[in-house]
């Protein structure tokens, strides 16, 4: 039987396919208060200016490809049973082929309904007037602060079977999601990928911490995965 391997991603992964970070230094997005377009309140205040952000985020990813982080990843299904738990809301794991892909903070190319539901798909610009069948506009298919993640409960779950863990290319400072660490079982190996980790090794505890680029590490650690079940 194949083993469970749980993978975290962050930015990180997806900033060296050339899509922006979630915010700069200066916790600025793109030059605006990520409240004023990632929160519930901004989009009360300012609907059409949060329509148009997230247009823009999309065009940006339609011009983006996986890079060899994704696809390194997409090479481990053969030899484990492989489920990707992503804070990044592009698409880029599922055009690398990974087939297992949970989307904590949502999708780019989905939209749902102000008025609940669920999401469909959505690869064009949403403007004001986009409404669902039963009148409501429509929003982008994102978790904003302040809102709940509806998919941790699941995430938690996938952790907690994990025989192997793989955390690429995130601070581990956004939670709910940096708490999934703690779901996992006690000894359970866990792999930190990251130029500037925010934790150090400890194997006595099971934790290696690979401070790599994920285009780097990533495929010397898949590569090292493979060659241990084959």
């Amino acid at each position: 039987m194949k083993k469970n391997v749980v993978v975290l991603t962050g930015a990180g992964i997806s900033a060296e396919s050339g899509l922006k970070t979630f915010r700069d230094a200066n916790g600025l997005w793109e030059g605006h208060d990520v409240m004023e377009v990632a929160s519930p309140q901004g989009f009360s205040r300012n609907p059409a200016l949060v329509l148009d952000f997230y247009n823009q985020r999309r065009r940006q990813l339609h011009k983006v490809s996986p890079n060899e982080a994704h696809r390194a990843l997409v090479s481990l299904e053969a030899h484990y049973n492989v489920t990707i738990i992503t804070q990044n809301v592009d698409d880029l794991h599922e055009r690398a082929g990974s087939t297992q892909v949970v989307h904590l903070h949502g999708e780019l190319l989905k939209v749902r309904s102000k008025g609940g539901g669920q999401p469909i798909f959505w690869d064009k610009d949403l403007v004001l007037g986009d409404l669902c069948e039963n009148g409501h506009q429509l929003r982008p298919h994102i978790v904003w602060f302040g809102e709940d993640v509806p998919l941790m409960g699941k995430a938690m779950d996938l952790t907690s079977v994990a025989d192997i863990l793989l955390i690429i290319g995130t601070s581990m400072q956004v939670y709910p999601a940096a708490s999934l660490i703690h779901f996992v079982a006690s000894k359970t190996p866990i792999y930190f990928i990251d130029p500037r980790p925010s934790m150090e090794s400890n194997p006595q505890k099971g934790l290696w911490v690979i401070p790599e680029n994920a285009t780097k590490g990533v495929p010397i650690l898949v590569a090292d995965l493979i060659g241990k079940v084959s």
